[in-house]
């Protein structure tokens, strides 16, 4: 099968629900693809589904132009950082950082990435009205081409270019920034994929309307409360929280979100000593609580503080019924000591008698051991007694029976991400707020496990979650990897001078950005990972990454034309340099379904270098001749790691004689040897 296309100024996110309709509904399309909206409601309504009249959504100006870019062409290619990447701790890395703009990245990742990220955490601007966000766009639509394709009426038109040119910080303005960029990263995202966003109070009404509308209300799991502990009093409170929004892409599937217990055997190892200096039980205790509440507090963790005769950390939980509307049983529980009857709670017991029983070792009524703890309570089984009977029991849990907690919607971590990453950077403070690895690394181990699953953070900022990933991954000896992608935003001379003069002079860049702190916080966090771990083996730990960026598409490449006998007459691939054909070539796989961060293999043809990966055989360069043809089916014919179904040729290359050429022998082959090879000529 031979034909052609017009890919290059034509990269867009795949409508995978329209084509699911197209496939299960054809009939509700007509001749030239448009979507017949009562047909396909006349069809439903004969299998008894009814259609609400009711309806609930946001609506701002500027949603239609929002709709509009989450679905709009590229106007970039993607361009490897051949040099970066080649160093021995990138060339095999899977992990990525791209530069530029994060809604033209996420469109290069939609069709190679569709449905295989497994969590996305962003940190977007909090649009405060003084963290510098403003709508910034630079497609350029006349009112009348806006009216045709956003499907509005001219006033409305006038209005949307107003606002997206006039650098405007309205909520509006911040939705239509957000919307696309949520759009194309809910597609992303695996069927079990869960995403994670930080914001503040300004615009959380805002986003949680918008995710409830991209994502579903159903799938709304969340709103995590952060507890920063650092207060900003520009309101006359002192507040000391921001919020995190956590929805899934399925919620029938039962996610579940988990805490480890991972940084307590410090206090252990406390514990032990104090067990073995003879210091007593109540001192103990009291420097275990002071120790453990630091620690604990500082992972939101549930606060385990008291002390068993044999040092065991245990917590007390409630025997009660708490639910005001339910009541539970009454059966009688005797003191172990006084031998009286406790009192029952109001409401009755949270657990059946049985299942006391069992937990508090009592057969019979009598308990089979009975430890008096140095604060005068007493301990039986797992449940705790007061020294009378006055005070209702209640049951206990050890921390070290414990192996996972749930996440909390509160979590308590100091926001001290800006003293880490100066540490990082010789004391010296380059980046302002970051968020704290504490912070990501409890989030992304709460739903990513040890596997290969992927991180993805497209507001990168100074690239804390890639430092969390390969943190975690050096603990556990996970294979998490991650995607980071940053605005090579300006570093301004007046307002960062001291991060403007390290990356101009200490890193010899010569117009700085925030990608290249981005870049430069990984690579040093890789090299601290690395010295913190001496003892453990890393060397199958992905510790270094692989650095794209997005260029634009060359000028007079992307235009309209009905013929392409006429682009090809109207563009010049002479200006095409080698270094251009390779950023066509990264692009292109990405658009095949091919990852960044796979390999192409060159694949010489009698002389003649071709690109192979994943059955797709890429033919871009001039002087392909009968010769190299014949080498190609001879390869196809006796290579049997050699199979591609798709071969690729760059249209600009070739004379139409030799496309013709390749097309007629590649159909003449297929037929002979009963097998699929499409040929495609792209432009």
């Amino acid at each position: 099968m031979s034909k052609e296309q017009i890919i290059t100024g034509n990269i867009q996110p795949p409508n995978k629900d329209l084509e699911f309709l197209k496939q299960k509904f054809p009939n509700c399309f007509d001749k030239n693809g448009a979507f017949d909206f009562e047909k396909f409601k006349t069809q439903l309504s004969k299998n008894e589904i009814n259609f609400s009249k009711e309806s609930y959504g946001m609506d701002w100006l500027g949603k239609s132009y929002a709709r509009l870019l989450a679905t709009d062409e590229t106007t970039t290619l993607l361009k490897e950082d051949e040099t970066f990447n080649q160093k021995e701790e990138n060339e095999n890395s899977e992990n990525l950082l791209i530069k530029g703009d994060n809604l033209e990245v996420l469109k290069h990742l939609s069709n190679a990435y569709y449905e295989k990220i497994k969590m996305i955490y962003i940190d977007p601007p909090y649009n405060t009205g003084s963290d510098g966000f403003v709508y910034a766009d630079d497609r350029t639509f006349t009112i009348e081409e806006l009216q045709e394709l956003a499907g509005i009426n001219e006033e409305r038109a006038k209005r949307i270019l107003d606002f997206t040119q006039s650098k405007s910080n309205s909520h509006s303005a911040w939705l239509t920034f957000m919307y696309p960029r949520l759009y194309i990263a809910k597609q992303l995202l695996k069927e079990d994929g869960v995403i994670f966003i930080s914001i503040d109070e300004n615009e959380l009404t805002q986003l949680r309307l918008l995710l409830d509308e991209i994502f579903g209300e159903e799938n709304f799991i969340e709103c995590i409360c952060w507890n920063k502990r650092i207060p900003k009093n520009d309101k006359g409170v002192g507040n000391i929280h921001e919020y995190i929004l956590v929805y899934v892409k399925n919620s029938e599937l039962k996610p579940l979100f988990t805490m480890r217990k991972d940084g307590l055997d410090d206090i252990y190892e406390i514990v032990e000593k104090l067990k073995k200096n003879k210091i007593s039980l109540p001192e103990s205790e009291k420097l275990i609580k002071k120790l453990y509440k630091k620690n604990a507090y500082d992972r939101g963790i549930t606060l385990y503080n008291s002390l068993s005769e044999d040092y065991r950390l245990w917590g007390k939980i409630n025997m009660s019924w708490p639910n005001a509307d339910t009541f539970g049983p009454t059966y009688e529980v005797k003191h172990p000591i006084t031998k009286k009857p406790v009192n029952i709670p109001d409401r009755g017991w949270r657990w059946k008698e049985d299942t006391f029983n069992k937990a508090s070792l009592r057969v019979n009524g009598k308990y089979k051991e009975i430890k008096k703890l140095h604060d005068g309570s007493i301990l039986c089984g797992k449940i705790w007694f007061a020294s009378d009977e006055n005070t209702q029991p209640s049951s206990v849990t050890f921390l070290d029976d414990v192996n996972m907690f749930l996440l909390r919607s509160i979590l308590s971590f100091k926001s001290d991400g800006g003293i880490e990453l100066e540490g990082l950077f010789d004391n010296k403070s380059y980046f302002s707020y970051p968020k704290p690895t504490k912070l990501l690394r409890v989030l992304i181990s709460s739903y990513v496990n040890g596997e290969s699953d992927t991180v993805l953070d497209f507001f990168a900022g100074s690239g804390t979650t890639g430092d969390a990933v390969m943190q975690l991954n050096a603990e556990d000896g996970g294979k998490r990897k991650f995607i980071l992608a940053q605005l090579p935003e300006l570093i301004d001379n007046k307002k960062n001078k001291a991060a403007y003069d390290f990356v101009k002079n200490k890193l010899n860049i010569e117009t700085p950005t925030i990608f290249d702190i981005t870049k430069e916080r990984l690579i040093r966090a890789s090299k601290k990972i690395q010295e913190e771990n001496k003892e453990k083996d890393l060397t199958k730990q992905d510790l270094g990454f692989k650095v794209f960026e997005t260029m634009p598409i060359w000028e007079n490449y992307n235009f309209e034309s009905e013929e392409l006998e006429k682009q090809i007459s109207l563009f010049d691939e002479n200006i095409l340099t080698k270094e251009d054909i390779k950023a066509l070539l990264a692009t292109w796989k990405t658009y095949d379904g091919i990852s960044l961060t796979e390999s192409i293999q060159e694949t010489d043809l009698n002389g003649y270098t071709a690109h192979y990966s994943n059955e797709k055989l890429y033919l871009m360069d001039k002087g392909f001749t009968t010769e190299n043809l014949k080498a190609l089916l001879e390869k196809i014919d006796s290579d049997k790691s050699f199979n591609p179904t798709t071969i690729i040729a760059f249209g600009y290359h070739f004379e139409s004689k030799n496309l013709r050429e390749i097309s007629e022998n590649i159909k003449s082959y297929t037929n002979k040897k009963s097998i699929d090879i499409d040929f495609i000529t792209r432009y």
